[in-house]
């Protein structure tokens, strides 16, 4: 009896670890970017659930679906836990990340915290694709609403989003070239996920 007991336990041991095993790949599965992040169709068609989740998104909010996509693939090329590179010092000391940016969005520590008060979406992450694109949604309709940029407007509303809704109103981007051309960037990207989006064929 001991022994067969011994067995029994050790097959239920061994089901449990394969079991934390399949889920733990089955989440990282999920959480890969998709293969063509330049292909809104080829997007939608590998991440199945994504085009439902934005849809919901520009339901709620108003922001057209490859104005979020078009955000996202800026701030994070839809890599669910990116992060800042870390600042390196003397070329090998790793030191802090220049930002508490996090997730799909890029969102900030203190404007996530912001969302969730105002929306209520307390079980809310940043690594969730539905969370983060309905975050898009609501800050770009807040930036809408606040400084009146079109809600298709991809590259101003890019530009409220990177430097906050103060700093657009005060055009802090006008001193940094860079983040102009990136904001284009993010402008002409809707404008190809547009045209990608009219052609896809989603059930």
């Amino acid at each position: 009896m001991e022994i067969v007991s011994s067995s029994f336990k050790g097959l239920a041991s061994m089901k449990r670890i394969l079991i934390v095993l399949l889920v733990s790949l089955l989440s990282a599965c999920t959480a890969m970017p998709p293969h063509n992040i330049d292909n809104l169709c080829a997007t939608f068609k590998e991440k199945d659930d994504w085009y439902e989740e934005t849809q919901h998104s520009y339901q709620k909010w108003g922001v057209p679906i490859p104005v979020q996509m078009a955000i996202m693939h800026q701030e994070s090329h839809f890599i669910a836990d990116a992060r800042p590179d870390r600042i390196w010092l003397l070329g090998f000391i790793p030191w802090f990340r220049p930002s508490s940016a996090y997730g799909y969005a890029q969102a900030l520590d203190a404007t996530w915290q912001d969302y969730l008060e105002r929306t209520g979406s307390w079980t809310a992450d940043r690594d969730d694709f539905g969370d983060a694109s309905d975050f898009i949604g609501w800050y770009c309709a807040v930036s809408h609403n606040q400084l009146g940029i079109a809600k298709e407007d991809a590259k101003n509303l890019y530009l409220a989003y990177h430097e906050g809704n103060k700093g657009y109103k005060h055009k802090t981007y006008l001193n940094k070239l860079g983040l102009t051309r990136t904001a284009e960037k993010v402008g002409n990207r809707a404008r190809l996920f547009k045209g990608q989006l009219e052609g896809c064929k989603i059930n």
